[in-house]
Formats: C-alpha cells, structure tokens, sequence
C-alpha cells in the first residue's frame, strides 16, 4: 500500500512525497540514511556504527518508506523511514534523510505510523528516543513517560521513553 500526499494539509513540503512498504531492496538505501546520519555524529556515532536494516528486518517487520515520488516530478529518492514492531508496539526506527530535514517528511511519516498502528488495533506507540529528537516527537502527539538509563558500552546517555497514544 503506498499513498501520495498532494494539495491542501499535505504541507508544502511533504507535497509529492509517496509513503510505501519497504522491500528488501531498500536495505542499502535505509542502511545508508541510518549510517550517514548527522543526528548519529560525534558522541552518538557508536549507536549506528555497523548498524544494518537488513532484508529479514524489513521482511519481519512493517517498515515503510517516504520518497520523492517519481509519478509526480520526483526523483525517487528515499526521505526517510519508519518501522513499527506490532508485539510489543513500539516505534523501533524513525530517520528522515539531511536533506528532508525541516520538510515535513517526519510529521508526514508519524501520521501514517499512526494510522498503521490504529488499523493494528495498538493503543498506544512506544518509543525510546535519541535525546536530540525528544522535542520533535512530543511535537508531532508523543507524551514521555519515563528516562531508559545508559547501557554502556554501545549507550552512554539516558534516553526519552515517549509513548504516542493511538485512537
């Protein structure tokens, strides 16, 4: 199921941007936008160092994408991805590529998790956010519900625990 925001309350923006299930040739595509990252820079590099979104990740989970759409004048490119675990429900992944940043692709993304979540039967969404994307999420409906302290070596800071009510 893919859907292509246009017109009125798409947002400037996110006008033209298509939303589609991820297949497993997009692992590449998905792993790079992790990888290369700036939110991942500096102190947060080691979290996405070697990190993979693999084909049976994809597979084994409903992981979509936003791309310039094609059909529309765009150029296919990849703006960013979400995935959402059903059991237990949980926002596992969200990135939105450098270039769409400010662009209303997160927003664009957060709407559809949502709607997917709902057609899921989910009461609510989980996610424990990287800190700098803490004030984004409770921006777009994500209230905090809790601090998930470090686990070092791989993290050395406490996060946001946010949950996105659904329904």
């Amino acid at each position: 199921m893919s859907s292509v925001i246009t017109g009125r309350g798409a947002g400037r923006a996110a006008a033209g941007a298509v939303v589609r299930r991820a297949t497993a040739e997009d692992a590449k595509r998905l792993t790079g936008l992790v990888r290369n990252s700036r939110a991942y820079q500096g102190q947060y590099a080691a979290m996405v160092a070697g990190y993979t979104v693999g084909p049976d990740y994809i597979e084994s989970h409903r992981v979509f994408l936003a791309a310039d759409d094609p059909g529309h004048g765009g150029t296919g490119a990849v703006l960013g991805f979400y995935a959402l675990i059903v059991e237990p429900p949980e926002l596992d992944l969200m990135f939105v590529s450098d270039a769409a940043q400010g662009r209303g692709i997160g927003r664009l993304l957060v709407g559809h998790m949502t709607a997917e979540a709902r057609a899921a039967g989910l009461d609510g969404v989980r996610v424990v956010s990287h800190p700098p994307a803490e004030g984004f999420y409770r921006s777009v409906g994500a209230r905090r519900v809790g601090m998930i302290p470090a686990n070092p070596p791989a993290v050395l800071w406490d996060r946001p625990e946010l949950v996105f009510p659904i329904g």
